[in-house]
């Protein structure tokens, strides 16, 4: 099990970059439950309580990447989509899926392939769905947080240094 201390920098579902503020203990119905506090980076009013004994809260947050991890990231930039789900509803609920549990490749996996949708729709003068849209930008902004974040830049420079990195 991967434990966390106060202090840490996380990412946590589709909240993205948080850092645990402090770790306390909350009673309901008699029982004291532990809790991690979380307190997003980047919206300081937005605190999250996740319960230390709820597995599925647990599971949608992670450690962020540190230096090396994030250059292997972009070294190894999965070239593959993932099929397109025809259904809407289907597609949504499996890229919501992504969003809130998925790691780093997962989200750049996703954030390609709603790209080259777009580009295909593009070219027969088609939009991306709305939707589809959201998730490309949310995707898209937890994946450029973290790289922004752990490699010291800011945000609108990291397309460039994902483009330049892959290039050299």
């Amino acid at each position: 099990m991967i434990t966390y201390k106060e202090g840490d920098i996380v990412v946590y579902s589709s909240e993205g970059l948080c850092e645990i503020d402090e770790l306390t203990e909350k009673k309901f119905d008699g029982k004291v439950i532990g809790y991690y506090v979380l307190r997003s980076l980047y919206n300081k009013n937005s605190v999250t309580y996740v319960p230390m004994n709820n597995e599925k809260s647990l599971s949608k947050m992670r450690h962020i990447l540190n230096r090396e991890e994030i250059m292997s990231l972009i070294a190894e930039m999965p070239e593959e989509v993932m099929p397109w789900i025809k259904n809407d509803r289907d597609r949504q609920k499996a890229f919501k899926e992504i969003l809130i549990y998925g790691d780093s490749k997962d989200l750049v996996r996703l954030t390609r392939t709603l790209y080259m949708h777009r580009e295909e729709q593009m070219a027969k003068g088609k939009k991306l769905h709305l939707s589809d849209e959201r998730v490309f930008k949310e995707a898209e902004n937890l994946i450029y947080e973290e790289i922004s974040y752990v490699m010291d830049i800011p945000r609108d420079q990291v397309l460039n240094f994902i483009t330049d990195k892959m290039l050299h």
